[in-house]
């Protein structure tokens, strides 16, 4: 290290305290801390020594008169790190048994609280973490010093109310103990390199270190600075779980699968991934962005200036791929458009009237077969289609009956092409064609896809032929089947897109409590659930590090004793400080949301639709409201998930029973619909509903 070079770091908690202080103090801390940042050693700088401290690292610096922050400063390494502020008394109450070290095996930097006293558990009565050594306790992280007091928690009650004294990168390989997982499967999945002993004490090294890039972020510019102060909770945007960092700074030698349950930070992976290789980029390239539908790349493109400089953002294009798809068609000279099930569905009735058959199947038999078995094998033709596979298809047909669909199809291709239109499974087709015909150098160094579970077949080849040859980095896909909302499913080893061995699942919650995180995954009990491949997994192995009370399930006997319900919970989270803004409603139909905007407005309460053609205008006071469709990849700190009725969720309208097989999907698909929409809760969450329930509710 040079002479006189300083590092100044800012603390993952900082933040979160620095957002509980009056909007005027956070001005005051703002400018102190860009003060700090640029010289931690000026005159003006009034460090101050905690008497009653353990650490003589930590001292406390002045903001005014009132408020302190506390710091933990290295002087012979040059390092000061910004711990917590807070109002001076409580500030000093904070600080008095921190201690910060550097873990001797792990080599991450450890904020904890030193225990004056500890009781153990007697013999006769086992601790939380018996099945685990005191040896054991240290290679998962827990300082030498803490083992007694992880010693001493009876129960889990016990261990969550301590969560604030055991360092973060500790805590969080306890929580899989104490939620059931084995001792060697927390090991395999917080195994660590032991540092060199030159290391262990060295704060400047060991922020190096991935481990402690999860709680601390170095300060380098004013403008960062400020950007980070403006919104201290959006904690995503600085601090990557080693996990995270690793998958979004690695070279792969080809395409690469991400996998994860809801709130485990797919996309947020998928977002630093983009910036991350945008910013190797020094040809005229881009990294290619997409997803599955436009609002959620609008607010993908609204978070990645969150995150990136002006030069990255200019080297990542971010748009759905439909969307791509009409502007590729449109640049090469195809004048149609691009249309979905509204403007197809009375399509289909001509078609199969037209035809003159007469096969007793519906409109959505058709529509799920030109899409499940036409499309998705690119069997355009007669012959194509009299040899393609429908397995999987629940309706069986012989020869003769795949005749008579085929003139139905016949029908649906001569109206599409006489009105200039095509639905978007014909329109990706077609795209491809044109790619593979004018076959050049990829127009784009990478892809980032989010929401991989939404594309079809057909999407994927696309992908492919827009990525080019297999090269390194070409394609990067994050999804859960979990969260497979629009009955789509294509198996990425047939669309050209090979994973095998560049896989990895993500298995920390970061959004919603345990207990919502169970209590929504029981939903999806005894459904198979694919990787994105041609194989299914098991039982889901997740775990959140936050806790609180399990979803509240009302039912009631009128809609007005719902609204009732709920208009008087938002009131009393209002009067508890929780900003409105920070609640969410969701319904199963648009329809039903007017009913709850009336109840809102009758009360007082001011509500603003989520649409799916616009973005959340965080400038618009009141409670949010959407379509349980539209608040896929946002979060909220309450939910409501109301009208949860019978023949509402699951919307009778969107079963399809043409077959058992088709049945047991559109089922699974509302099933997946209600956990991704309770799975946006971060705090808390409710159901409600009135009449009959839903049958998806518990009894």
């Amino acid at each position: 290290m040079k002479k006189n070079t300083v590092t100044v770091a800012i603390s993952s908690d900082f933040f979160t305290a620095f957002a509980a202080l009056p909007r005027k103090i956070q001005g005051k801390v703002t400018d102190f801390v860009n003060k700090f940042r640029n010289n931690p050693i000026a005159p003006g700088i009034n460090y101050e020594k905690i008497n009653a401290a353990i650490d003589d690292k930590i001292c406390s610096v002045r903001i005014d008169d009132t408020y302190r922050g506390i710091v933990a400063r290295q002087e012979e390494t040059g390092v000061y790190l910004i711990l917590w502020v807070d109002h001076h008394d409580e500030a000093y109450k904070w600080a008095a048994r921190k201690k910060c070290v550097v873990n001797k095996l792990t080599g991450n930097i450890q904020i904890f609280d030193v225990m004056v006293e500890t009781t153990v558990s007697s013999t006769e009565e086992p601790n939380l973490f018996s099945m685990a050594g005191n040896d054991s306790l240290i290679e998962l992280g827990v300082p030498e010093e803490l083992v007694p007091f992880v010693k001493s928690f009876r129960n889990t009650v016990e261990f969550y109310q301590a969560k604030h004294s055991l360092p973060a990168d500790a805590y969080e390989a306890l929580e899989y103990l104490a939620s059931g997982f084995s001792l060697d499967e927390v090991k395999e999945l917080f195994q660590q390199e032991v540092v060199s002993k030159a290391a262990e004490s060295d704060l400047a090294k060991a922020l190096q270190s991935d481990g402690s890039k999860t709680s601390f972020v170095v300060l380098e510019g004013e403008d960062e600075l400020r950007r980070m102060m403006a919104e201290p909770l959006e904690k995503w945007r600085i601090f990557l779980h080693p996990t995270q960092r690793q998958l979004v700074e690695k070279d792969f030698s080809g395409s690469y699968r991400v996998l994860g349950g809801a709130g485990t930070g797919k996309t947020v992976v998928a977002m630093h991934r983009a910036k991350y290789l945008a910013s190797k980029l020094s040809d005229k390239k881009q990294v290619l962005f997409t997803t599955f539908t436009a609002n959620l790349a609008g607010d993908i493109k609204d978070n990645l200036r969150k995150i990136c400089s002006v030069e990255e953002l200019r080297r990542i294009e971010v748009i759905h791929l439909d969307a791509w798809v009409g502007q590729f068609l449109r640049q090469h000279g195809y004048t149609y458009s691009i249309v979905y099930d509204k403007t197809t569905d009375p399509i289909w009735d001509e078609a199969i009237a037209g035809s003159g058959e007469d096969t007793a199947f519906n409109r959505n038999f058709y529509s799920d077969e030109w899409s499940k078995v036409v499309a998705a094998q690119e069997s355009f033709t007669r012959e194509q289609y009299l040899r393609a596979s429908r397995i999987g298809r629940g309706t069986r047909l012989n020869r003769k009956k795949r005749m008579q669909v085929w003139s139905v199809f016949e029908e649906y291709i001569t109206l599409m092409k006489e009105r200039r239109i095509r639905d978007v499974d014909t329109a990706m087709y077609e795209c491809r064609l044109i790619l593979e015909k004018n076959l050049q150098e990829a127009p784009y160094a990478a892809i980032i896809v989010d929401e991989g579970q939404d594309f079809s077949a057909n999407a994927y080849r696309l992908l492919r032929a827009i990525a080019g040859a297999e090269h390194p980095n070409d394609i990067f896909i994050v999804g859960d089947a979990h969260q497979r909302i629009y009955k789509k499913r294509a198996v990425l080893s047939k669309c050209g897109i090979n994973v095998r061995g560049r896989s990895s699942r993500l298995r920390i919650n970061y959004r919603t409590t345990e207990e919502i995180r169970k209590y929504a995954f029981a939903f999806l009990k005894d459904i198979d659930f694919d990787n994105l491949d041609d194989e299914y997994e098991g039982e889901e192995r997740c775990q959140s590090l936050t806790h609180g009370a399990y979803p509240d399930i009302r039912n009631f006997k009128s809609a007005a004793e719902e609204y009732a319900f709920i208009v008087d919970e938002v009131k009393r989270l209002t009067e508890e400080g929780i900003d409105q803004k920070d609640i969410c409603l969701v319904a199963r139909t648009h329809s039903l949301l007017d009913d709850y905007v009336k109840a809102f407005r009758d009360a007082g309460i001011r509500a603003y639709e989520i649409k799916g053609t616009k973005l959340d205008d965080r400038n618009f006071e009141g409670i949010r409201i959407a379509t349980m469709h539209r608040v896929k990849g946002l979060e909220f700190q309450y939910m409501f998930i109301a009208a949860a009725n019978n023949r509402v969720i699951p919307f009778a309208a969107a079963i399809d029973d043409t077959d058992e097989i088709s049945k047991r999907a559109s089922l699974t698909s509302e099933k997946c619909l209600l956990y991704v929409a309770l799975t946006r809760a971060q705090k808390a969450a409710y159901i409600t509903s009135y009449g009959t329930p839903s049958k998806f509710l518990p009894k």
